[in-house]
């Protein structure tokens, strides 16, 4: 049986791994991101409850690398049915882009919106330039989001 699974299903196998793999990289990125954030947010909301919204959309930015790993995964699955072990192995290559760059970027996306949170604390008006300077991290994300793309729609 499991020679007929390796012989027949490997290439789906190795997709599907590459979906879960990468989403769970870009997941993890988003969650320790977003906890960063969190963490700065729920103090300063503490010592000012009006701040609460701009708070909550500088935290909820670095969500966004989950969200691309998420699209990437079902790409992958949307290809499963018979995939040879060269597709499986392309197509487990191409989730590694939005996953990897969505774990680093995740990361370091919820530091620079901790940071811009403390611009919230001093000023809530000043909200859009902590925002501009977190989206500045995303866009390392989204090429990683890219080039998987790419690379899925190429098998």
């Amino acid at each position: 049986m499991l020679k007929y699974v390796l012989d027949n299903n490997l290439g789906d196998v190795l997709a599907i791994l590459g979906a879960a793999v990468g989403f769970l990289l870009a997941a993890a990125g988003s969650a320790k991101g977003v906890s960063t954030a969190g963490q700065v947010g729920s103090g300063v909301v503490a010592e000012d409850s009006s701040k609460f919204v701009p708070v909550m959309i500088l935290e909820a930015l670095p969500s966004t690398q989950g969200i691309y790993g998420f699209v990437v995964a079902f790409m992958i699955i949307g290809k499963l049915g018979g995939l040879n072990l060269a597709d499986g192995m392309s197509l487990m290559a191409a989730a590694l882009p939005a996953g990897v760059v969505g774990l680093i970027s995740g990361i370091f996306q919820g530091k620079v919106a901790a940071a811009s949170i403390g611009i919230v604390a001093k000023r809530s008006n000043d909200m859009v330039k902590g925002v501009v300077l977190t989206l500045m991290v995303e866009l390392f994300a989204i090429f990683g989001l890219l080039v998987s793309i790419l690379m899925i729609g190429n098998v």
